[in-house]
C-alpha cells in the first residue's frame, strides 16, 4: 500500500452530488401507487382519549384510511438495542403521556389532503395534572439503569476536611436536534417483503425493530438511506412514526408516505434532555483535586427509555482519590428525549468545567494551571494507562495558539470601548465507544473496487475517508474505488453515532481490504505462471493496482491480470471488527481528548454576548482526512456555541406544549454569531484502534459551552450557571 492516500485532506467524494442537487435524501424518494399520511398529535399533556372523531376526516377528498388506537393493530416493542430499549409502538391504548402524542395517522392520495384531512379529527380528552418539572417530587424515577454510577474513596469526608471547596448547582435546558431535513419515511410491501426509505443513523437497527415489530424475518426487510439531511443524534431510533407509516402500508395495500411537519421535529423525534447538576470540588492550597462528587438529574419520557449518564465522565476527568457521580432520570408527561449531539458529556462537561473554573478563582490559581496539575496519564477508574492521551499537548498547543498568557486574571479588567474582554477554557474529553461491524471488498476484472457496509454518512465523510481507508488497503487510487453505503442489505454495521463508527467501520475495512489482498495472493500463489507463483500470501501486499512481493515492487501481479487468468469477472472477501477487551491489551481505550479556549466580548451596557475567537486543541488520534476531520469539529463548535448562547426547547409550564417548536423561534446560530474558528490536532494514532483513530464527532462540542460561561466570568465578574447564557442574566 501506498500509505499515502489516508491523511490527506481530499474533497468530499459525495460533494459534487449534494452541490448539484443530485443527492436522493429519504424525502426525495416516491415510487408508483404511493399515497400520503399525516399525522395528528395530542394538544394535552397527561390523561386520556374520551372520544376521537374520525368521520369529519374519513369523508374528506382523496381520503383513503384514519388510523386510531381504536383500530390500530397490536403489535409488540421492538428490540433491545446497542443504546438502550425501542420506544414503545404506538397507538396501542387511549392513555395520553406527552403534547403532541401520536393519537391518529391519516392516510390520503395527496400530502395536502392527509395534512387537511387530519385537522378534520375530533379530540375529547380527559385531562390529568401533567408532571413537567425535573424537579418535581412527584416524577418517578430511573436510577443508573445501565451502572454507569462512580463511587471510589471516601469523598463526604474528602470534602469536609477540604481545605478550599466549591459548591454549585448547573442547569442545562433541553435542546432540539433541528436538522435542515425534515425527517420522512416511504413504507413499500410487496407480499411480505418490506422496503423502507428512512431518515436513520442506523439501517441495521431498523431493519431489526420492524422484522420483530411486524414479526417478518430479517431477511424480508430492507432499509434504505444513501444520504441523510442530518440528524445530530435524533436518527438513532425507529421513532413511533416509523412503525405507524410500515403498518398503514401493510393494511391499505399500497406505499405509504409520510413527511414530519418541523413542530412535530420537536415532539416526535427526541432532543437533548434537561439537567439540574450539583457539583462539589474539593482541592489543597496547591490545587491538587481531593474530592468531585458530581449529582445530576435529568428528564425522562413516562414509558420510554433514553439513558445519558451526565456526570459518569467527572469519574475519569481528573486525577483524584475520592469520587462520586449519581445519575437520576425523572419521568416525565414530555416526548421522549433521545441522543443529541455529544450526549451527556455535553451536559455534564458544562457543570464539571464551570465548577473547574470556580474553583480556580477560589486557589488564586490560573485556571489553565489547575487542569494541568489535576491530569492523570492513567484511567482513574481502573487504573490502567489510557491508550494514549494528548490532553496535556491539547492545553499547552492551544495556550499558545489562543495567547492565553496574555490573560490578566482580574474580572472586568480587559476592555476594548465599551466591551468587555473575557478569556475562558475547558478541558474535555468524549468516551471511547466502539461495536461489531462488518464490510465486504470486491474487486471487478476492470481493476475497480467496490466496498460496502450498511453504515449512513450524516455529513461526517463516511463516504470519503472509507473511500481512503479502501484505497490504500487495497493499493489502489482512489479514482478506482468506491464506498457505498446506506441499505441494510449490506453487510451489518452499527449507528453513525457515538463516536464509533470510523473506528469500528475503518478496522471491517482494513480486514475485507486485507483478506481481499490475500486472496488475490493465494490465486497467483496457485499459479504456475504468475511472478507471484509459490509466494507464500503472508509475503504479499498491495500497491498500483497489484499485488507484489514486499519490499520488490517489480515481483507481482495486477488483479486485471489475476482475475482474467482465472476466468473471474470479480474478487470478494468480507471483513469484521469486534472491540478488544481493555484487560487484554492491558491499558484503558482512550476516546478523544481536548481543550477549548474562547475569548468573548460583552457590551456593559446591554449586555450582548459576541463570540469573538475559539480555539479547538483536539487528541482524535489518527486523523483520516484532515480536511472533514477539522469540518467535523467547526459544526460541533457551532452546536457548542448554539448550547452556550441560543438554544433552549421551551415547555409551557401549564399546558406541557413546547412553546417554539419552529425555526423561527428556536435561535440557533448563523453565520453573523460564528466568528473564524482555530482548529488544531495533536496527539499519534491511538494504540487500541487497529487503525489509530479515535471519535472527533462528538469532541467539538464538549466544553464550548462551559468555555463561554468561564470568558463570561472573566469579562463581566458574574457567574452564569444556566444555559443559554441570555442578555438577563447580564444586565
Amino acid at each position: 500500500m501506498s500509505g499515502t492516500v489516508v491523511g490527506a485532506g481530499i474533497n468530499r467524494v459525495d460533494g459534487p452530488r449534494k452541490v448539484a442537487g443530485a443527492a436522493p435524501y429519504p424525502s426525495d424518494f416516491n415510487v408508483h401507487h404511493q399515497v400520503h399520511a399525516a399525522l395528528v398529535g395530542s394538544t394535552v399533556a397527561a390523561g386520556r382519549v374520551v372520544r376521537i372523531d374520525t368521520a369529519a376526516a374519513e369523508a374528506a377528498p382523496g381520503v383513503i384510511r384514519v388510523l386510531t388506537h381504536l383500530n390500530m393493530p397490536r403489535l409488540e416493542r421492538g428490540p433491545m438495542t446497542a443504546l438502550g430499549a425501542s420506544p414503545p409502538p404506538p397507538m396501542q391504548d387511549d392513555l395520553i403521556r406527552h403534547y403532541g402524542q401520536h393519537l391518529a395517522l391519516v392516510v390520503a392520495e395527496s400530502p395536502e389532503q392527509a395534512a387537511a384531512a387530519a385537522r378534520l379529527v375530533a379530540v375529547e380528552y380527559e385531562r390529568t395534572e401533567p408532571l413537567l418539572d425535573v424537579l418535581d417530587p412527584k416524577a418517578p424515577q430511573v436510577i443508573d439503569p445501565w451502572g454507569t454510577d462512580s463511587d471510589r474513596g471516601d469523598t463526604e469526608a474528602a470534602l469536609a476536611s477540604a481545605e478550599v471547596k466549591v459548591t454549585q448547582t448547573y442547569t442545562t435546558p433541553d435542546n432540539t436536534n433541528s436538522p435542515l431535513g425534515l425527517f420522512a419515511t416511504l413504507a413499500i410491501w410487496d407480499r411480505d417483503r418490506l422496503t423502507v426509505h428512512d431518515t436513520t443513523q442506523w439501517p441495521s437497527m431498523v431493519k431489526e425493530t420492524l422484522a420483530a415489530v411486524f414479526e417478518v424475518p430479517e431477511s424480508s426487510v430492507r432499509v434504505l438511506v444513501p444520504y441523510v439531511g442530518g440528524a445530530f443524534g435524533a436518527g438513532l431510533r425507529a421513532w413511533q412514526h416509523v412503525i405507524l407509516t410500515v403498518a398503514a402500508a401493510r393494511l391499505i395495500g399500497r406505499p405509504v408516505k409520510l413527511v414530519l411537519t418541523r413542530p412535530q421535529m420537536f415532539s416526535c423525534v427526541g432532543h437533548r434532555p434537561d439537567t439540574v447538576q450539583q457539583v462539589s470540588l474539593a482541592a489543597n492550597r496547591s490545587g491538587e483535586l481531593t474530592a468531585i462528587d458530581h449529582r445530576t438529574v435529568s428528564s425522562l419520557a413516562m414509558e420510554d427509555d433514553d439513558y445519558e449518564a451526565v456526570s459518569a465522565g467527572s469519574a475519569f476527568a481528573y486525577r483524584c482519590r475520592n469520587v462520586v457521580t449519581r445519575d437520576v432520570q425523572a419521568r416525565l408527561n414530555r416526548p421522549a428525549p433521545c441522543s443529541m449531539r455529544a450526549p451527556a458529556e455535553g451536559q455534564g462537561n458544562f457543570a464539571l468545567e464551570s465548577a473547574m473554573d470556580e474553583l480556580a478563582y477560589a486557589l488564586a490559581m490560573d485556571p489553565l494551571q489547575l487542569r494541568l496539575r489535576n491530569d492523570t496519564d492513567v484511567d482513574p477508574r481502573s487504573g490502567l494507562p489510557w491508550s494514549s492521551k494528548a490532553l496535556r499537548e491539547c492545553y499547552q498547543v492551544g495556550a499558545e495558539r489562543f495567547g492565553w498568557s496574555s490573560r490578566d486574571p482580574e474580572p472586568g479588567s480587559m476592555r476594548d470601548g465599551d466591551w468587555l474582554i473575557g478569556y475562558g477554557m475547558a478541558g474535555c474529553s468524549y468516551p471511547w465507544y466502539s461495536v461489531p461491524c462488518s464490510a465486504r471488498a470486491t474487486v471487478s476484472r476492470d481493476g475497480s473496487a467496490l466496498v460496502l457496509s450498511a453504515v449512513t454518512d450524516i455529513g461526517t465523510g463516511t463516504y470519503t475517508v472509507m473511500t481512503q481507508v479502501s484505497a490504500e488497503h487495497l493499493g489502489l487510487p482512489l479514482g478506482l474505488v468506491r464506498f457505498d453505503l446506506g441499505d441494510s442489505d449490506m453487510p451489518a454495521a452499527p449507528q453513525a453515532g457515538g463516536s464509533g463508527l470510523t473506528g469500528s467501520l475503518g478496522n471491517a475495512v482494513v480486514d475485507a481490504c486485507g483478506r481481499l489482498v490475500r486472496r488475490f495472493a493465494e490465486l497467483a500463489a496457485e499459479d504456475g505462471e504468475s511472478p507471484l507463483h509459490g509466494v507464500p500470501p503472508e509475503a504479499v501486499t498491495a500497491g498500483g493496482g497489484r499485488v507484489h512481493v514486499k519490499g520488490e515492487s517489480s515481483r507481482g501481479e495486477s488483479y486485471i491480470d489475476i482475475l482474467s487468468r482465472n476466468g473471474l469477472p470479480e474478487l470478494s472477501a468480507d471483513g469484521s471488527s469486534t472491540p478488544a477487551s481493555p484487560e487484554d491489551l492491558g491499558m484503558a481505550p482512550s476516546g478523544a481528548f481536548g481543550a477549548k479556549f474562547v475569548e468573548v466580548r460583552v457590551d456593559r451596557d446591554l449586555g450582548l454576548v459576541r463570540i469573538a475567537r475559539v480555539v479547538s486543541a483536539i487528541d482524535g488520534g489518527r486523523i483520516l482526512n484532515e480536511k472533514t476531520g477539522r469540518s467535523q469539529i467547526i459544526g460541533a463548535t457551532i452546536g457548542g456555541i448554539g448550547q452556550a448562547l441560543f438554544e433552549d426547547t421551551v415547555t409551557d409550564p401549564g399546558t406541557g406544549r413546547i412553546a417554539n417548536g419552529t425555526f423561527g423561534d428556536y435561535l440557533i446560530p448563523v453565520n453573523a454569531d460564528i466568528p473564524d474558528l482555530d482548529v488544531v490536532f495533536v496527539g499519534e494514532p491511538d494504540r487500541f484502534s487497529p487503525i489509530g483513530t479515535k471519535g472527533i464527532g462528538e469532541i467539538g462540542l464538549v466544553g464550548i459551552a462551559a468555555a463561554v460561561a468561564n470568558a463570561v466570568r472573566h469579562a463581566t465578574g458574574r457567574r452564569v450557571r444556566s444555559l443559554p447564557i441570555t442578555i438577563d442574566d447580564l444586565l
